[in-house]
Parts: C-alpha cells; structure tokens; sequence
C-alpha cells in the first residue's frame, strides 16, 4: 500500500494520526528447502508442509474494532536462490482491472510485501499484485516521512509469480472461495539498488505483507496487515515484523 503526495496517478499518501498504539512486531522463522515448490499459485506442493501459516492479518492499526471480515494469511520457504511466499485471500468476489506492469496496483484488491534486506540501511523495496497476476515492484531510498522517493525504475529481476482463483473471476453474479498467490523472489533481486548479502542460518530481515481491500459500498479501502503499524502507513520499517533464515 503506496500513499505519497504526488505518487503517479494522484494517488494520495495518508499520514493518518496514531489510531492505536503499535504493538510489538511479528517474527517469522523461514525454512530452508532442497527443492523449491513450483510457482502455479495452487500451493499444493508438498514442501509448503514446512512452512508454518502466519496468524490471520489484521487492521493496519492493530485496532481491535476493525477486524478483517475475510481472512488472509502467509507463509514462507527459502533456498539458495530465492525467498518464496504463498499468501491465501478469502474473498467473496475475487476481481481485478489493472493489466499494466507497474500500474498503481492497490487502486485494485491486491497483496503487497515490503522487504528491508539490510534493517540497518534506511532504504527498502516493495512489491504488490492483484488477482490478475498483475505486478507493480518499486525501490524506495528511505521512508516518505523522511523525504523518500519511489523509484519505479527498479525491477525485481528473474521474479516469478503466480495466481490461483477459487471461484470465477471477474464474475459478480457467483460466490467465490477467494484466491492464492505463489511468489519466487531471487535473493539477488536487489543487486541493482542495494548490495545484499546472502542469507545464511539466523540472517534477519524486516518485513511486512499486506492486503489491500475494496469493500462494495465503502468510500476507502480496508489495509489488512500480518504485523500492525499502528496507524495507516505501511512506509514504518522500524514496525514491520523480523523474517529469520534457518536451514
């Protein structure tokens, strides 16, 4: 989720008052695999065993009277070559327009990751698809609140991704289950922004994962996040959740 004064398309970044206090960041602990799953978006491959769900996202503000009404939850696998990351959305009505590379993709229900490789450098990269498989990835030298910028111009090169509607998509007039994703995210996708060592046993980074959600009827859209801010921004690295590496 993107919000920034001038963003393409005049998109509006929303620097919300504190609405709750931020709790205490998440920690996931990431399994290394010998053989990576395969990136068809069904999650049906049995070394996802090893991977652990995440507990169902909740509001970005962490506030217990703005519950998600449908659940989302992640999970996640490495090995020498990439991170891999599977998400599940319920959803009722699985829908999506934008078809464009590096459309402003939460203008659409989408699922987003924000990845700060090194957590003690200030810059950190961001990557958000919807149900069309369509993807939007963007490097940003610091947090907007201090004057950072997107740069659009990064591409996560060799990334791989992929979508599996439960239900129909782009079809009012049925019921559906909802969706699943599977993303392969080289470990040297970054190269071209920022030198990131390789993960080994017990590297760390700070991370979050989050939804974005266009309800029927609702004038603004819901943010469901796996560690909570505190407030509406998603550009708080400091309270994003710790991914561990272990082999």
């Amino acid at each position: 989720m993107t919000r920034f004064l001038g963003l393409i398309l005049g998109a509006t970044f929303a620097f919300t008052p504190l609405l709750a206090q931020a709790p205490s960041p998440l920690s996931y602990v990431c399994h290394h695999v010998g053989a990576p799953p395969t990136i068809d978006g069904k999650l049906d491959d049995a070394v996802w065993r090893h991977a652990a769900w995440t507990s169902a996202f909740v509001d970005i503000t962490g506030g217990a009277d703005r519950r998600p009404i449908y659940r989302t939850r992640m999970k996640m696998l490495w090995d020498d070559h990439a991170l891999y990351i599977a998400a599940e959305l319920q959803e009722p009505d699985v829908h999506g327009t934008l078809t464009a590379h590096d459309s402003v993709i939460f203008h659409d229900d989408d699922f987003e990751l924000f990845l700060k490789p090194v957590p003690s450098d200030k810059d950190y990269f961001e990557f958000e698809m919807n149900a069309l498989n369509t993807t939007w990835d963007l490097y940003l030298n610091r947090p907007y609140r201090e004057g950072g910028k997107a740069d659009n111009g990064w591409e996560a090169a060799g990334i791989r991704t992929a979508v599996a509607v439960q239900g129909t998509l782009n079809q009012r007039s049925d019921k559906d289950k909802g969706w699943t994703l599977e993303i392969a995210l080289p470990l040297d996708a970054f190269a071209s922004r920022q030198q990131v060592p390789m993960p080994v046993d017990g590297t760390q980074w700070r991370v979050n994962f989050s939804r974005v959600e266009w309800l029927p009827g609702h004038p603004r859209e819901e943010n469901w996040v796996w560690s909570p801010q505190g407030e509406v921004n998603m550009h708080i690295p400091d309270r994003w959740g710790t991914l561990t590496f272990r082999r």
